[in-house]
């Protein structure tokens, strides 16, 4: 079974409207030998005459008086669906999207970030879900709107996105040790050092660029997000390494400090699939997100 030239069906719904194969032709831009051709396809598409000779004119059988409002409406709704999007109506939009980043970002961004989205949509609810890993599946399946942090590997139709460069900072207590002088490697080495890892890893980039002093700090405990090793330092003489911007309201109270040796700067960015690329909420999102991080410099 041969699939139906859909294109019949905008010439039949012109057609019925007309009831002239001269008029149906001007409004469709063909000849009228082109258009008695198309009138000859339907009646064999149909099995039916669809317009018929009476007097002068023409007049639509039976068969055509029913199918006219259903072409029309078959019609609009192909035109509907190849419109371009409409112009998006924040005020009325109410919808959840599903953000999944981690804790710092959260705590840092968050709050300006729904400030945003609600000033201009207030009925648009923000879900932020934690980091399990750099999955990229639940991008693919829709489960997430978007992915915030450092990009892993990913599917190659994965969009992304920079956002911002973020640096490790030391935090300390007031009247810490290191809270006064110069923060030499050997100083920063000797203090009792908390280790942030989601998997427990008690080693990281910072040793190893210490290690290239001859040095080795003592990691007295060890965390699976930034928030707890800052409540940790500050109550305590631990010694907490964060990232800058991420916890730039976390650390008001403390201390902080250039770390005393060389570590690479991460590039965080914004992670969505190519299929909510064109999609004008979620490109509306996307800007409120780029703004807020911009603002934050």
């Amino acid at each position: 079974m041969t699939s139906p030239d859909l294109n019949l069906l905008f010439a039949l719904d012109v057609l019925l409207a007309e009831g002239s194969v001269a008029r149906a032709a001007s409004r469709l831009r063909l000849s009228p030998s082109a258009m008695s051709r198309t009138l000859a396809r339907l009646r064999e598409a149909t099995g039916d005459p669809l317009l018929v000779r009476a007097g002068r004119g023409l007049v639509p059988t039976p068969h055509a008086e029913k199918l006219r409002q259903q072409a029309g409406r078959v019609v609009q709704d192909a035109e509907t669906l190849l419109r371009p999007a409409r112009l998006l109506d924040l005020a009325k939009l109410d919808q959840i999207f599903t953000l999944r980043t981690n804790e710092g970002f959260v705590e840092e961004f968050g709050p300006r970030l729904v400030a945003r989205v609600g000033a201009e949509a207030p009925s648009v609810r923000l879900r932020f879900a934690p980091k399990s890993g750099k999955d990229a599946m639940a991008l693919r399946d829709a489960a997430i709107d978007l992915e915030i942090g450092v990009a892993g590997e990913t599917g190659p139709e994965v969009r992304i996105q920079a956002l911002f460069r973020d640096r490790f900072v030391g935090a300390v207590r007031a009247g810490h040790p290191l809270s006064e002088g110069a923060i030499t490697p050997e100083r920063y080495a000797a203090g009792r050092h908390i280790s942030v890892s989601r998997r427990g890893r008690e080693k990281g980039p910072i040793d190893e660029a210490l290690s290239g002093f001859g040095l080795q700090r003592t990691v007295a405990c060890m965390v699976s997000g930034f928030s707890a090793a800052l409540a940790m330092a500050r109550t305590s003489d631990l010694i907490a390494s964060v990232p800058e911007r991420h916890t730039q309201g976390a650390r008001a109270g403390m201390v902080s400090f250039p770390l005393p040796v060389a570590t690479v700067e991460v590039t965080i960015s914004m992670l969505w699939h190519p299929r909510l690329d064109a999609d004008p909420a979620q490109r509306w999102l996307r800007d409120c997100v780029r703004e807020v991080c911009a603002a934050s410099r």
